[in-house]
């Protein structure tokens, strides 16, 4: 016969407080295992994880575009009027200048004769207008940088 246990005398049997000590290690293994499955069978706990997460990457991501653009529009703007010699500037300079009168006359005209749903929207479209100034000047001075560049270009 063939003996698949070793013999009792080579080993040291376990006393019984490092069984039980076995036991409880186990039964913290199981526990934990346990707590682990039923963590990934909880649907609804990781899909609400899942989308924290997410919804942090796309926060994150959109900072970093929004600094990334904010950036980049400055940088042109100032490229655009470093480039820009000083004739072209002075008269985007009156340009801009005679476009402000015309649209507080156009304004005020509108103002008189648009409703008042009308003006109340018109009114909110402004707060937001004022509250971005600087993005909407350097825009607006590109813009017209570039208008009176090209045309100046087309006259040569």
């Amino acid at each position: 016969m063939t003996q698949d246990k070793p013999h009792a005398s080579d080993e040291a049997t376990p006393s019984p407080e490092e069984l039980r000590e076995q036991v409880e290690a186990t039964r913290e293994d199981l526990g934990e295992t346990v707590e682990a499955l039923a963590a990934k069978t909880d649907v609804k706990t990781r899909a609400r994880e899942k989308t924290a997460a997410v919804k942090q990457q796309a926060a994150e991501k959109t900072t970093q575009v929004r600094t990334h653009l904010r950036d980049k529009a400055t940088h042109a703007a100032h490229v655009v009027q470093d480039k820009t010699p000083e004739p072209v500037r002075a008269n985007a300079a009156a340009a801009s200048g005679q476009v402000r009168d015309k649209a507080v006359h156009v304004g005020e005209l509108a103002r008189e004769k648009a409703p008042e749903p009308v003006r109340e929207k018109a009114g909110q479209g402004m707060q937001v207008a004022r509250a971005n100034r600087t993005p909407l000047f350097a825009a607006a001075g590109a813009l017209i940088a570039l208008l009176l560049i090209r045309r100046s270009r087309r006259h040569r």
